[in-house]
């Protein structure tokens, strides 16, 4: 058996192009892109299980492009033998809808908390970097961004550990 372990990024695993865009702004029907419904729960679940059953085939998941917007199937190989997985996500300690089987399947869950002043800059920041104008981020932060960022401090006691990331 290998020792070491794998990380695994929950952003992989987020519904490709056929999930609308938002506009800002854009009012009734507007994206809730990267909401918690905008994700494959069920495939994230199975890549869980996968990785934990140890059997001898390699279990692949997705990787999420920044840069495209989109998730790359089967970019990322969690080996047999790997002794730990480390995932991170907004939603793993949510306790609704297909989310409330994720902590269960999680030996340790931390929750990192940051300022939410600081959050907004820096995912500003990133959606600007991005191609975002200054303008077009701001409103995403406000109107999208922030709406998850209460859902997921809403199950901070679901973790066994809160670290600050400030």
């Amino acid at each position: 058996m290998e020792s070491g372990g794998q990380f695994e990024r929950g952003n992989g695993f987020r519904r490709g192009g056929h999930v609308p865009h938002y506009v800002a702004g854009g009012g009734q029907g507007a994206s809730t892109r990267g909401a918690p419904e905008t994700f494959d729960t069920a495939g994230y679940v199975a890549v869980l299980d996968g990785a934990r059953a140890a059997g001898p085939e390699t279990v692949y998941a997705p990787a999420f492009e920044r840069d495209l917007e989109q998730p790359l199937a089967g970019a990322i190989a969690v080996e047999p033998g790997v002794e730990f997985v480390i995932t991170e996500g907004n939603y793993l300690l949510l306790d609704q809808g297909p989310w409330a089987g994720v902590r269960d399947r999680l030996d340790v869950a931390w929750f990192v908390e940051v300022d939410d002043e600081v959050r907004r800059e820096r995912l500003v920041a990133r959606h600007v970097r991005f191609g975002k104008t200054p303008e077009h981020a701001e409103a995403w932060v406000r109107e999208v961004d922030e709406p998850n960022a209460v859902l997921v401090a809403g199950c901070r006691e679901r973790a066994d550990r809160v670290v600050r990331g400030d």
